[in-house]
């Protein structure tokens, strides 16, 4: 079921990507999963200027559910699944085939370098968010 607040991307597979095994190797995962994030960056900085960053990456885990392959394209859908104060979970997922392989949850926390603290979530940021909410996993 494809969820219509979805941020989508699609990536061929390289032949570099895969492993001995022939399928896509579980590192290059993460890769993907962040450069699908890109529009969820560029709500709070629209030229992607890493000199003016205001997010940090909390912590992020993968799950596992097929395995990938050479040859096909990957379709990554992107979705906000909290949205806290200052920090909010990104969930994604990665299909092949029409089939999920992987799914993903980060933590990011908008946050000023110069203070090296959090910061709340501009409203306007925050309402951009919320038009991409999760409304449960996809199967």
């Amino acid at each position: 079921m494809t969820k219509s607040n979805a941020l989508e991307a699609t990536f061929d597979v390289r032949f570099y990507e895969t492993d001995a095994l022939g399928h896509v190797s579980n590192t290059v995962l993460a890769g993907w999963l962040e450069a699908a994030r890109d529009p969820i960056f560029r709500l709070f900085t629209p030229t992607l200027d890493i000199k003016n960053w205001p997010l940090i990456l909390a912590s992020y885990q993968i799950d596992f559910h097929a395995q990938l392959f050479y040859g096909q394209p990957v379709n990554l859908k992107t979705f906000i699944s909290r949205l806290g104060n200052s920090a909010f979970d990104v969930y994604q997922e990665v299909w092949q085939n029409e089939v999920k392989c992987a799914s993903g949850t980060t933590t990011m926390v908008h946050f000023n370098y110069q203070e090296q603290r959090s910061e709340p979530i501009p409203d306007a940021v925050r309402a951009a968010l919320d038009a991409h909410m999760w409304e449960g996993k996809n199967d």
